[in-house]
């Protein structure tokens, strides 16, 4: 009897599947619940559990392969406590004779083999086995002594610097007597090419550790991730008329506050106090002001919403993600930060979920972690627009007619022309720069 393991729903707007990796082998005894093969959606990776005990019967789809919800890949047997063979089996089964009796005889032949036979045989391995000792004592590349006796050497051995080295490299090792055991090839299988004796003798630079390991060029299959944020990003490009505007702010009284209560703040709820709290705050002060920046278009329609869901961008190795923070306006500062932080470890550890990427109307992006000074966020579909963060730097800054040194951030909102006008684009900007240069407007929500 066997159980069917088909692919499981995958959310909202979600119908196919990428088969990323089998976590089981065919054969393999399974549990109940135990993850069998992980998919890989357009969004998240999920891994879909066994629905059964039993022994991974049959599988129905190759990694690579893309499936549909509902789709087959594989089967559960459930007769895995059964023995490979019954009662009736061991019965009937009569073990041959003829294995039997070859052996002793062969053991007799064996002990007749004539002395004079024995003595010849002993003359001709011995010369044999010294050379082939003399050959694994030498130096890999002394070739005098490979030479010698030249038909014996093929017919036995081959060193290893033949399945190692190309006609040129072994030339040119030979001429400069080079160790060739000191030397990582970087040709096909591990062959030593010429380029790695120059490198070696210093007459070029040695490759770096990925030309080692992986050759001249990669070739690596975009991960259905990738794959969908190309897709999204290259739409919002060619769907959008995307305009940027940009903006300065005067980091001092963030700091100032961050820095005079950032120890209480962690004592009292357990997270650090960031910036991104304060964004947050100052976005949905900035979206409730202006709500065609909070809306989008649907068709001929425009949809505003009066629900505050900040979306924020966070990098993994898989690619960029883009949680989603929920009613952020009935959030507190330390709400923000500790949802930023778990869903921000869920995002690096892959085990966010599709729910918690959908529903945002708004996108926050913080290239400054990285870096980044100044940049031109791109949409988030089917958002209207992005605020992008930038790194925060001391630059001149005029303040009641003299020139003083003030940490200052770029700000750049990136937003859809198509149902957002200049005016409110600019306005949203200088909520957030007053917001955040007078931080005590971000608790009177003013």
């Amino acid at each position: 009897m066997s159980e069917k393991i088909t692919v499981p729903t995958l959310g909202e707007s979600v119908t196919e599947a990428t088969v990323s990796k089998w976590l089981k082998s065919q054969g393999d005894k399974v549990l109940i619940d135990e993850p069998i093969v992980e998919l890989e959606t357009d969004k998240v990776n999920v891994e879909v559990p066994s629905p059964s005990n039993g022994v991974l019967g049959s599988i129905a789809v190759k990694e690579g392969e893309t499936v549909n919800v509902g789709s087959l890949l594989g089967t559960i047997s459930n007769n895995s406590n059964q023995t490979p063979e019954s009662p009736k089996e061991i019965k009937n089964y009569t073990p041959p004779k003829k294995e039997t009796q070859i052996e002793p005889k062969l053991f007799k032949e064996e002990k007749k083999i004539p002395k004079s036979h024995k003595a010849t045989r002993l003359k001709t391995e011995q010369p044999l086995l010294k050379l082939e000792k003399e050959i694994d004592d030498e130096k890999p590349l002394i070739l005098q002594d490979v030479h010698k006796d030249k038909e014996v050497v093929k017919k036995t051995v081959t060193p290893k610097s033949e399945t190692k080295l190309s006609p040129a490299a072994r030339k040119m090792a030979s001429e400069a007597n080079v160790d060739i055991n000191k030397i990582q090839g970087t040709g096909k299988n591990g062959v030593i090419l010429k380029e790695d004796i120059m490198s070696l003798m210093g007459s070029k630079p040695s490759p770096s550790e990925r030309k080692i390991k992986y050759g001249p060029e990669e070739r690596v299959r975009m991960t259905r991730l990738r794959l969908t944020i190309a897709k999204r990003l290259k739409e919002a490009q060619e769907n959008a008329a995307m305009l940027t505007t940009f903006n300065e702010v005067d980091m001092t009284e963030v700091i100032s506050m961050r820095n005079q209560y950032k120890d209480e703040f962690q004592n009292n709820y357990g997270v650090k106090l960031g910036f991104m709290s304060f964004f947050v705050k100052a976005c949905v002060i900035g979206l409730k002001n202006y709500p065609a920046i909070n809306a989008e278009i649907q068709n001929d329609e425009i949809v505003y919403k009066n629900y505050y869901n900040i979306s924020i961008a966070v990098g993994t190795d898989r690619g960029l993600v883009v949680p989603v923070l929920r009613e952020t306006d009935e959030m507190s500062f330390a709400d923000i930060e500790k949802n930023i932080g778990e869903l921000g470890q869920k995002a690096r550890d892959g085990k966010i979920t599709i729910e918690d990427l959908q529903g945002g109307t708004f996108t926050i992006t913080n290239g400054g972690i990285y870096g980044s000074m100044l940049s031109t966020p791109i949409l988030n579909p089917p958002q209207s627009a992005v605020l992008g963060m930038h790194n925060i730097i001391q630059r001149p800054v005029v303040v009641n007619g003299n020139v003083e040194p003030r940490p200052v951030m770029y700000l750049a909102l990136s937003y859809d022309h198509r149902i957002i006008d200049g005016k409110e684009a600019v306005s949203f900007l200088k909520i957030i720069k007053e917001s955040l240069e007078q931080p005590k407007r971000l608790f009177l929500n003013i």
